[in-house]
């Protein structure tokens, strides 16, 4: 069973293709600037508004399954239409796919959020993830949504990278008290996203850590891991900042989980257990 990673590159990308090969699978991904490090991967450059190039791709690998881990931001193109355009082949051809959204996608006017929620994003990148969501269940039914938070782990998340920084006096700005999410480790999302691509689930899943947090108390905890003086961490509050999206959104995977081997840790089991997986930055 080939397994094709979009987006193989990223943070996520990368741990998806280190656990898909690792059950021997025969494993392909795609980039958009340059490839990953990970070997024994065929790599395939990949920009996902070229139809043109997607179907080749496809045609070239013919993969059973699609994992679709790319981020385009707020690029209509490539966040919105993009993926449908995946979705479309991949229905074509009977490739099972997954297709990994956000919480983002949500205003935070509810709080708390499972995957009965309706989107209704306040931001551009959200309208577009929410967009994607819809495009992808339309012409591919049998595919899978799985929207998740905040990614931590092996110390090289984008979170984790701007604690130190903050840390050291090397950027500026502040972690906000007021924003909430759901940590989840990059292992676990990993590992739940295989599982449910394994699985032949379809429609709307959650897979976000159990522990809501403030950007701040994530940021706490990070330091206390990798023995920085958390009290260096600068404190601000988003309701108070042009930083435009919601504040607090917090996914229940509740649902999900039933159907999950993998455990979706939270941020304080996976931190304060002193992570196994963190590595220096």
């Amino acid at each position: 069973m080939t397994v094709l990673i979009i987006g193989g590159s990223g943070f996520l990308g990368t741990e998806l293709l280190r656990q898909a090969r690792a059950t021997g699978c025969p494993t392909t991904a795609t980039y958009a600037t340059k490839p990953g490090n990970t070997s024994r991967v065929s790599w395939y450059h990949l920009d996902l508004r070229d139809v043109g190039r997607l179907e080749t791709v496809m045609a070239e690998v013919d993969p059973r399954v699609i994992i679709n881990a790319s981020s385009g931001g707020e690029n209509w193109a490539i966040t919105a239409e993009g993926p449908l355009q995946l979705a479309i082949l991949a229905a074509k051809h009977g490739t099972r796919m997954v297709h990994v959204s956000t919480d983002a996608v949500f205003s935070g006017a509810a709080v708390h959020y499972d995957e009965s929620c309706l989107p209704d994003p306040i931001t551009p990148y959200g309208a577009a993830k929410a967009a994607a969501e819809t495009g992808v269940l339309a012409v591919h039914p049998k595919a899978a949504v799985a929207r998740t938070s905040l990614i931590i782990g092996h110390g090289r998340s984008v979170h984790e990278r701007l604690v130190h920084q903050l840390a050291d006096g090397t950027a500026d700005g502040a972690l906000f008290t007021d924003d909430i999410r759901c940590p989840v480790h990059v292992t676990d999302l990993a590992a739940a996203l295989l599982e449910l691509a394994a699985s032949g689930a379809a429609g709307i899943h959650h897979v976000a850590g159990p522990d809501a947090l403030s950007r701040h108390e994530l940021g706490v905890l990070i330091a206390e891991r990798d023995g920085l003086d958390a009290s260096r961490l600068p404190e601000g509050l988003r309701a108070g900042s042009t930083v435009p999206g919601a504040l607090d959104v917090r996914l229940d995977s509740h649902a999900t989980q039933l159907h999950l081997r993998t455990t979706l840790r939270g941020a304080r089991q996976f931190l304060q257990g002193n992570d196994a997986t963190a590595q220096p930055i």
